[in-house]
C-alpha cells in the first residue's frame, strides 16, 4: 500500500505497532490510543505515525479526522470488567465506524477466540461461537463477539466496506505468547497446557499479518466478509516449547490443567482462497523470535 491516509488503532499493541511500523514508510498513517503513558507516544511518533489520543469506552473522537482511506481496528481492551470492556471493544468499534465512515475500507481484528471450544477440530467461520478464553480473560470472548456483531450493524448502517479476521496466535520478533513461555522455560517455570493435549494453534508471524493486509483488504465487503487468520500450518505449545528447547537447551516443562485456554485450530481454507497462504514456517519465526530479543540463550 502506497499513498494512503491510514488510521490504525491499538498502535502502541504488539500486533499493531510492527503493522504501524511497515505502513508509515509509504503512507500517511494516524495511531488511536489512550497514550496514558508519554514514552508510547514518543515511540509511536518516532515511527512517523501522528499519535491521537482517545479512549474509545467514552470518547466522541471529535478529534479523529473523517477522511482515513482505510482503517485497521487493533486495539482491544481486556480489564476483565465488563462494563469496561463492552463499552470499548463493542459501543467504541460502532462510534469508531460511524466516524470513518466514508473510508473505502475498514479491516477489524477479531480474535480466534470467538469459537465455542471443540477440541481438535478445524474451526470453520460458521461454526459456533463460545465463550473460549473464559478461563485466562473473562470478558475476552464475549467483548469479542459482540465487537464482531456491532462491525457487522455498522458496515451496514453506514455501507462501510469491511473484513472481519479471526486471528490466531500472532508473534514475531518482538515476542508473543511462545516469547512468554521461553521465559517461563527459562525460570524453571510449569507452562499451563489444556487438560486434552496437545493444545493446537495457528502462529501468524509478524511478517505474514503485514503481508497479508492487501490481499485481506480486497476482500472488504457489505455485508462484512469474515475469515480465519493464522498459520497455514498449526501447531501446538507442546511442538514450538520442545523447539525452543532444542534452539537453547532449556527444558519445558508442563502443567496440563482446566484452567487455561484449550485448542484453538483454524481451518485456513478460506484465508487460503481469498488471500492465500502464510510464508513464514513457525520453526523459522520462532528462531528469529529468539535470535532478536534471547540470543544470549541459543546454543552455540
Amino acid at each position: 500500500m502506497k499513498g494512503e491516509k491510514i488510521l490504525i488503532t491499538g498502535p502502541t499493541g504488539q500486533v499493531a505497532f510492527p503493522v504501524a511500523a511497515a505502513l508509515a514508510e509509504d503512507n500517511d498513517v494516524y495511531g488511536l490510543a489512550r497514550f496514558g503513558k508519554d514514552k508510547d507516544r514518543k515511540r509511536v511518533e518516532a515511527i512517523g505515525v501522528t499519535p491521537i489520543p482517545a479512549d474509545l469506552a467514552d470518547s466522541a473522537l471529535e478529534d479523529v479526522p473523517t477522511d482515513f482511506s482505510i482503517v485497521l481496528h487493533y486495539a482491544v481492551v481486556k480489564t476483565g470488567e465488563f462494563d469496561y470492556d463492552l463499552a470499548a471493544n463493542a459501543e467504541g468499534v460502532g462510534r469508531l465506524m460511524e466516524r470513518c465512515r466514508p473510508s473505502k475500507a475498514f479491516m477489524h481484528c477479531s480474535t480466534a477466540g470467538v469459537y465455542e471450544y471443540a477440541g481438535h477440530k478445524a474451526l470453520k467461520e460458521t461454526d459456533a461461537l463460545g465463550d473460549n478464553h473464559r478461563a485466562m480473560m473473562p470478558t475476552y470472548s464475549i467483548c469479542k463477539i459482540a465487537a464482531e456483531t456491532m462491525v457487522r450493524f455498522a458496515s451496514k448502517q453506514w455501507n462501510i466496506p469491511t473484513v472481519i479476521a479471526r486471528l490466531s496466535v500472532p508473534y514475531g520478533d518482538n515476542g508473543g505468547w511462545p516469547w512468554f513461555h521461553l521465559m517461563m522455560m527459562k525460570a524453571g517455570v510449569p507452562i499451563p497446557v489444556y487438560k486434552e493435549t496437545p493444545s493446537v494453534y495457528n502462529l501468524l508471524h509478524q511478517d505474514d499479518y503485514i503481508g497479508m493486509l492487501p490481499k485481506l483488504l480486497e476482500n472488504v465487503g457489505v455485508p462484512p466478509v469474515t475469515l480465519n487468520w493464522g498459520g497455514s500450518e498449526p501447531t501446538s505449545i507442546e511442538e514450538w516449547c520442545a523447539y525452543i528447547g532444542e534452539l537453547t537447551g532449556l527444558e519445558p516443562k508442563f502443567n496440563p490443567t482446566d484452567t487455561t485456554i484449550g485448542s484453538v485450530t483454524l481451518d485456513p481454507a478460506k484465508m487460503h482462497e481469498l488471500v492465500g497462504r502464510t510464508q513464514i514456517d513457525w520453526r523459522d519465526g520462532i528462531k528469529r523470535m529468539v535470535t532478536a530479543l534471547n540470543p544470549e540463550l541459543l546454543r552455540d
